[in-house]
């Protein structure tokens, strides 16, 4: 079930507080996932999390078999708190996400394109938030 609305006003502010590492996951055609430390991500369209491709391998192999993917991300509080997004993915190379990614990727990073994860479930351990 895809979520048309924004993200809850707690997980909004959890990613603004988020710290730099995320963990982006993908799961291969033979149901085998693949984790990832991501830093260059951002909130997109208030339901959509871009993931900049600036060195994905068996993600992309995934990505482009259809794969659904999950964010997780740690707070920065003194008690951090961790949250998992989950959502399908569209690979973009041209467009307003791609373009805004390469507003905020790291210019030394090649940011060949990017992973836009529309958000379709949000957890903060095992609670469901939406």
């Amino acid at each position: 079930m895809k979520m048309n609305k924004t993200l809850p006003k707690a997980v909004k502010l959890a990613w603004e507080n988020k710290k730099a590492e995320a963990i982006f996951t993908t799961v291969s055609e033979d149901s085998i996932a693949n984790s990832i430390y991501v830093t260059c991500t951002s909130l997109y369209d208030g339901n959509k999390i871009i993931v900049a491709n600036n060195f994905f391998d068996k993600t992309m192999t995934n990505i482009l078999a259809g794969s659904k993917g999950s964010i997780l991300f740690i707070t920065k509080d003194d008690k951090p708190k961790a949250y998992q997004i989950k959502g399908s993915i569209e690979y973009i190379t041209k467009g307003n996400a791609f373009d805004n990614m390469k507003e905020w990727n790291p210019k030394h990073l090649p940011g060949h394109g990017a992973a836009v994860i529309t958000i379709e479930e949000i957890y903060s351990g095992a609670e469901k938030i939406q």
